[in-house]
């Protein structure tokens, strides 16, 4: 597949096109791309020694504002996702299983927010948030392919949807469009890892998928690009009378890391790193599809990821690259490097080119902040209640306003400099098996990579932390 290869052009001619004329009467049209299982310190904007090439983020890196201190909405796909689009911390969800849909139905999302304030709202990509699943086999809860599939996108607050139920390593394997397979899974597609080729990883990254059920049209190393081709033609094709919302949440690079012909080799950190190229190509071919409908200067462009990478130590030691920069922690682990992500909005006259901001973000805060934006009035008792504007820092305007603490999982908050972790689990994918953590205490100000615990010199700021965390998932 070579279809993004057309997309790796210069910088300077991404961005040097005039504003159309509805610029500054119509309300933005606002363009999410979601990585999967993408490190903080991939992106040379937040690591200039990273060996990952990623030209196109470090044109948007330089054309819009980049945060130091964004956090997804947990550590792992499905809460992640989960805060994104409802505005809530994933704390307040007991359990997490994408058997059924995870978000309550009647439930206001983002979508169904933008939706009712005059966009179209159009998801392309990873849904992974569940559906009702009609059928009951030896297996476990599946689905009948026989009948609509519902409780996803278009039952959340999406006009339409083309994409994946889950992550790529999940059977079973087959595209959706609104609520339709567009072929159902009749074939079997057989287990895979890299492990019997190539020594350098283990059975959970390379190029590895689950064996289970695969439609006819699905091929694993097309999923992307095909994803990529769907959101253009969404943007290209899209009647510019109304705004547009498009949520792209890619499955890359979450394996299985498979990228294209025109990325293999080309950087310095093994598979891995060249599917992450190919995650920057679809960012270039986006803005290049923006570019061509003449919706570029009327338009916000998103860019983040769900959590950090599946990236070990032996890694760091074989390739010299840090995927999670300076942090601590990989996916699954409430230290930074599991939620701490890249986090890069690019608004052309609205927010100051090559800016930065250090301001603690939420994936929970897009929710009022676009809400903000399109003059909607839809947060209220019950919606997004956790969810707090970031639009001054967009603006560049100082507030003496501190944000409200974030929480990171149940038993993890957040509070200015202050980081809480009260559980005995979640250390990543890389933790030890075994271990049983202590409550840890950390000055982030100070020590960013977690390394000085004060929780035992700091008792007094461990129980008003702890009951912080109680308030707040108290409170509705």
């Amino acid at each position: 597949m070579k279809i993004l290869a057309k997309y790796l052009v210069p910088i300077c001619s991404i961005f040097g096109f005039p504003a159309i004329a509805t610029a500054e009467t119509m309300k933005p049209n606002v363009v999410f791309i979601l990585a999967d299982d993408m490190g903080y310190g991939d992106l040379k904007a937040y690591n200039p020694e990273s060996k990952i090439p990623t030209p196109h983020l470090d044109a948007l890196s330089a054309a819009g504002m980049t945060f130091t201190d964004a956090h997804s909405g947990g550590s792992t796909c499905i809460p992640s996702r989960y805060s994104l689009l409802t505005g809530r911390f994933a704390a307040r969800k007991d359990k997490f299983s994408d058997k059924q849909p995870v978000i309550e139905d009647g439930r206001t999302t983002v979508a169904g927010m933008l939706r009712e304030s005059g966009y179209r709202t159009v998801m392309v990509g990873k849904w992974h948030l569940g559906f009702n699943r009609l059928v009951e086999r030896e297996k476990g809860p599946e689905f009948d392919y026989n009948q609509p599939i519902t409780g996803g996108p278009v039952d959340r607050g999406f006009d339409s949807f083309f994409g994946m139920h889950a992550s790529l390593d999940i059977q079973p394997y087959f595209y959706m469009r609104d609520r339709t397979p567009t072929m159902a899974p009749t074939e079997k597609a057989e287990a895979n890892d890299s492990m019997g080729t190539d020594e350098n990883w283990n059975r959970i990254q390379g190029a590895f998928w689950r064996e289970g059920d695969i439609g006819p049209d699905f091929k694993f190393i097309e999923v992307t690009p095909r994803f990529a081709d769907e959101a253009s033609k969404v943007i290209e094709e899209h009647d510019q009378g109304k705004p547009l919302f498009l949520y792209l949440p890619l499955p890359s690079p979450h394996t299985p890391w498979l990228p294209t012909e025109e990325f293999v080799g080309k950087s310095g950190a093994g598979m891995y790193g060249d599917f992450t190229m190919l995650v920057d190509a679809v960012v270039g071919q986006i803005t290049a599809s923006l570019e061509k409908a003449g919706m570029s200067e009327n338009t916000m462009v998103f860019f983040s990821s769900d959590n950090g990478p599946v990236w070990y130590e032996k890694d760091v030691e074989l390739f010299d690259h840090k995927s999670v920069g300076p942090l601590r922690g990989i996916k699954a682990s409430v230290w930074e490097g599991g939620h701490r992500v890249p986090f890069v909005v690019k608004w052309p006259g609205k927010v100051k080119a090559g800016s930065r901001s250090d301001d603690l973000v939420a994936f929970a805060d897009v929710f009022a902040t676009l809400g903000e934006i399109a003059g909607s009035e839809a947060q209220g008792e019950g919606v997004a209640e956790d969810s707090v504007s970031f639009l001054p820092s967009l603006k560049g305007i100082e507030s003496d306003k501190k944000r409200p603490p974030v929480l990171h999982g149940g038993k993890t908050i957040r509070d200015g400099n202050w980081k809480l972790i009260a559980t005995k689990g979640s250390r990543g994918f890389n933790a030890e098996k075994g271990v049983k953590f202590g409550i840890e205490l950390y000055n982030l100000r100070k020590d960013l990579s977690e390394q000085d615990n004060l929780a035992e010199e700091m008792p007094e700021k461990v129980d008003k932390l702890k009951k912080k965390i109680e308030d707040i998932l108290a409170s509705e």
